[in-house]
């Protein structure tokens, strides 16, 4: 009986064939799904009754509910740790990047208040700690200052500011209402490498007027408007301020080695900016070194956030500005977040939902700009702090926001004689970290295309601007999808000797090519806009191949396989390019045979098949060793019968 069995198996031939039918609508429904909703948000709900599905409603929007129950005493010491602990990092950062932002200090306070509470109700992530950051904070200012001083009319910058936040939270928070996040994806991560540590250095470069004591500096962001301005202005380099920055920064960045050297010494690194703050502050006020050139940031205002929301400016001139201000910093802004809560989250091995981010952090600006506060996300660096001071929930940003609200009513005064030197001395601190090396030198081995992207948003970013050179990078990464759309990659198979396995003759060297075949892969989808290409490659294929052949003096092509197992979708133009490819064949007397045809592709290949002319048994195969060994039976069978 088994023998029975291997028999049939050995001698039964599977026909490819196409999907059961579905209807237009289906289909259409099938594609949605799984454009929009890949992650199928609401399989939890199916049989479920009326109330359990409005309790897991409540608990998706607002996924405190989900852990909030369970909450306990120990979880909350945790938290309470890791709160103090990045509020000690939040508040000296949220001062320094208001002033990256040109905005007063006292704002960088305040959305170091509001933002995090939102978030603790709305965000998935139990590690991101979120406030300002430096990247979109550098952007904010300078897109807003190419129009508006903040200088001469303070009062507009500021409208314009939190106008800016309100657009960018109104756009990421309806890339997650419409599942549109899937947008953000070509931001690649080469960009993303190159873009930030560019804006890395324009950002330290910008910190060079506090550590130098410069009053008149460039408002231009490029590398040479800004080494040009500091050389030009050495008459007004402070030597205390020199002294006092450089200390501090080196204190600082020693700190920060220390940190990452040692892990579980992360309060060093968490701790210094404060410190520093503290210890500037009293060595200013105890010499007086405001009078001997060193500047301050002067009188605070105290209280809490004051609405903002009759700030927001909806019309008038500068439209245009905030809303493309707020789409660039929302997209920034946004990308850093998602990405630093998923590497987080992967660390401790649970989920982020991508959308939930998107409309938490959406909402979080669009509160945030109505209470004062300007654009907001993930920080890494005070991410990391949380992370490994053991933050448990979110709970660690209310115990920050709470910390924050304490030094707002009852602290401020103490930072009156705060050097901004020491502010800048904790920008180029922080945002050291965004030069990642190791990862550029591990792109240049994998990927030098890649490498060219991520140089080109790097030298980009440097040279012309922040936003021109993230826009030369994303278009040159469409430019390469492009390419591989309409240049889809072609190979041709050999035989592995002993085998019925065909592969890449180039990529495997003891394939061999079969006489009378022209086996091809196509590992592309196929479309309109590559079916010309396809069509003149193939044709350049089998005359090369027959010139080789000639030379060899062996028989001609009398097959073209196409091995179609990578092709996972055609178009109209695609089924029309096997027809115009059959009829050319035929006239140079080769016979075109496809090779397992997928799912949408044998379907359409049926359709348009009214002769029958591709879905003939001797010209439709399920593999290629089949087709080849079909064939060359065939080839036996008419030379025997001739003879």
């Amino acid at each position: 009986m088994e023998a029975e069995i291997e028999m049939g198996m050995e001698v039964q031939r599977v026909v490819p064939r196409a999907p059961p039918h579905r209807s237009t609508l289906q289909k259409l429904k099938n594609r949605l799904k799984e454009t929009f909703f890949p992650d199928d948000p609401l399989r939890q709900f199916k049989g479920q009754p009326t109330f359990k599905r409005l309790i897991l409603g409540a608990r998706y929007v607002f996924p405190i509910l989900q852990w909030g129950p369970k909450y306990n005493l120990q979880l909350l010491k945790s938290d309470i740790v890791s709160g103090l602990t990045i509020a000690s990092l939040a508040i000296p950062q949220g001062i320094s990047y208001a002033k990256l932002a040109n905005l007063p200090p006292i704002v960088g306070l305040y959305s170091s208040f509001v933002p995090p509470l939102v978030y603790a109700v709305l965000g998935s992530s139990r590690d991101l700690a979120v406030g300002p950051v430096s990247i979109a904070s550098l952007i904010l200012g300078s897109m807003l200052r190419q129009q508006v001083s903040p200088a001469t009319d303070p009062l507009l910058f500021l409208q314009l500011a939190f106008t800016s936040t309100f657009f960018a939270g109104v756009f990421q928070a309806s890339l997650g209402v419409l599942r549109l996040g899937f947008l953000i994806d070509f931001l690649s991560k080469a960009t993303l490498i190159g873009f930030m540590a560019g804006a890395a250095i324009i950002v330290s470069l910008q910190q060079l007027k506090a550590l130098l004591g410069i009053t008149h500096f460039t408002k231009q962001m490029g590398l040479v408007p800004v080494l040009s301005s500091v050389f030009h202005h050495r008459n007004e380099w402070s030597w205390h301020t020199i002294l006092m920055g450089f200390c501090f920064l080196a204190l600082l960045l020693l700190a920060r080695h220390i940190s990452m050297r040692k892990p579980k010494l992360f309060w060093v690194s968490a701790g210094a900016p404060l410190t520093s703050v503290i210890l500037s502050t009293l060595l200013v006020f105890a010499f007086k070194a405001q009078h001997h050139g060193i500047s301050v940031i002067g009188k605070l205002q105290e209280g809490l956030n004051p609405p903002s929301l009759n700030m927001l400016c909806f019309r008038g001139s500068h439209l245009g500005l905030v809303m493309k201000t707020g789409l660039i910093t929302g997209i920034i802004s946004l990308t850093e977040g998602i990405a630093v809560g998923r590497t987080f989250a992967a660390l401790k091995n649970y989920q982020v939902d991508g959308n939930k981010e998107m409309i938490a952090i959406g909402l979080m600006n669009i509160v945030g700009s109505s209470t004062s506060c300007y654009v907001t996300t993930g920080a890494f660096s005070r991410s990391a702090v949380n992370h490994n001071a053991g933050a448990k929930t979110a709970v660690s940003n209310i115990i920050m926001a709470v910390t924050v609200m304490v030094t707002l009513l009852f602290l401020m005064p103490l930072f009156q004689y705060t050097p901004n030197v020491v502010l800048g001395a904790i920008i180029v601190t922080a945002v050291v970290g965004l030069i990642d090396t190791s990862a550029a030198l591990r792109i240049w081995k994998l990927d030098k295309f890649d490498f060219l992207v991520m140089l080109c948003a790097f030298l980009g970013v440097l040279f012309v601007s922040v936003q021109e050179g993230l826009a030369i990078a994303v278009g040159i990464s469409l430019f390469r999808v492009l390419l591989q759309i309409t240049r889809p990659k072609t190979v041709m198979l050999g035989n592995i000797p002993g085998t019925d396995i065909y592969r890449n003759l180039h990529q495997y060297k003891e394939a061999v090519r079969v006489p009378g075949f022209l086996i091809l892969s196509i590992e592309a989808p196929i479309n309109f806009a590559n079916t010309t290409y396809l069509n003149e490659r193939i044709l350049r294929w089998i005359e090369d191949c027959e010139a080789e052949d000639e030379t060899k003096k062996q028989s001609g092509i009398r097959f073209v396989v196409l091995d179609l197992s990578a092709v996972s979708a055609v178009d109209t133009n695609g089924v029309s390019l096997f027809s115009d490819l059959k009829k050319a064949l035929e006239k140079r007397d080769i016979e075109l045979v496809l090779v397992n045809p997928l799912g949408e592709v044998m379907e359409k290949l049926q359709r348009a098949d009214e002769s029958g002319n591709f879905t003939r048994p001797d010209c439709l195969f399920l593999t290629v060793g089949e087709a080849v060994a079909s064939l060359l039976s065939t080839i036996k069978r008419q030379s025997s019968s001739q003879v």
